[in-house]
């Protein structure tokens, strides 16, 4: 069995290429100025924020960081499996992946209905505003990052498939900072204040 070998030397290296990692830190200082400006604020109306903190499932919080992290592990052992040129094996571990990203916005989805059915919107105070804008923006990057991952899976298991590693591991780069924002979210929004 043949294994696929990076190019340390390629423009392309770190795993997904340079563009990617761009893309990540790109995100990542946007949430993360974000979350700034949620505890400044946090800090000006401590009661408002504590009441609306005290609204959210804490449980279905950790029920989706458990989705993620998973996902993320199957994600991973995806690449591991591309890179041994075990398409078939990489491929069940592709839409492992995308089922936890699934079953992250079903729950999502469940806790937002919630939401509304309560009244409490993007307009409701301090709070919901940057919850509403900060999960919302989440939820796009987990849709687009199951998009991604379809693609890939479906480019990677047709006949004559053109893809190479770089392109599976850009699909989990992009996955993981879907995880990984969500591990900043989740305890900033769901458990302080």
């Amino acid at each position: 069995m043949d294994t696929l070998k990076i190019n340390y030397k390629s423009i392309y290296y770190p795993p997904g290429g340079i563009l990617m990692w761009i893309i990540i830190f790109l995100e990542l200082i946007t949430f993360g100025m974000a979350l700034v400006a949620f505890v400044y604020y946090g800090q000006e109306n401590a009661a408002v924020f504590h009441h609306s903190r005290m609204q959210l499932n804490t449980t279905f919080g950790a029920i989706n960081t458990v989705f993620l992290l998973t996902s993320g592990f199957f994600m991973a052992s995806a690449v591991d499996q591309f890179k041994e040129n075990n398409i078939q094996k990489s491929s069940v571990f592709f839409k492992l992946a995308m089922l936890g990203g699934f079953l992250f916005l079903v729950l999502k989805s469940v806790e937002y209905y919630h939401k509304i059915e309560s009244g409490i919107s993007l307009d409701t105070n301090m709070f919901y505003t940057f919850y509403w804008l900060l999960t919302g923006f989440h939820v796009i990057h987990v849709i687009i990052g199951l998009v991604i991952l379809g693609w890939t899976n479906y480019g990677m298991t047709k006949k004559n498939s053109d893809t190479v590693l770089e392109d599976v591991e850009a699909c989990a780069a992009f996955w993981h900072m879907c995880d990984l924002i969500w591990l900043l979210l989740f305890p900033t929004l769901y458990l302080f204040f």
